[in-house]
């Protein structure tokens, strides 16, 4: 995970939703997370500005890239987090899925 300043053109967790099937950066603080041990593809949540079940915007990490992330619910925690790639909708919200680290800058 690299550290810089965000790109002038990055959107915010609330804007997201207006973007969705665009590849973009989404910034916003990490306010709640998990790591869904129990769950089938042991996905990581990491919820931006709001915490879940009212979360803006969620950064998913599938259990098959987790390890190259570390504990991305713990370190991320509290911090502004940059995430870039493809904005999908899930649920009625704006996700992107990360599988590389390097998709995730912190401020």
């Amino acid at each position: 995970m690299l550290s810089c300043a965000c790109a002038a053109d990055a959107l915010s967790s609330q804007d997201a939703a207006k973007h969705i099937g665009e590849s973009a950066t989404v910034c916003g603080t990490v306010v709640s997370t998990n790591y869904a041990s129990r769950t089938k593809r042991l996905p990581t949540f990491l919820n931006f500005d709001q915490p879940y079940p009212h979360q803006i915007f969620t950064v998913v990490i599938w259990g098959s890239d987790r390890a190259k992330f570390g504990t991305p619910e713990v370190a991320l925690m509290g911090k502004r987090v940059c995430a870039r790639g493809i904005i999908q909708m899930y649920q009625g919200r704006p996700e992107i899925i990360a599988s590389d680290p390097q998709q995730l800058d912190v401020q």
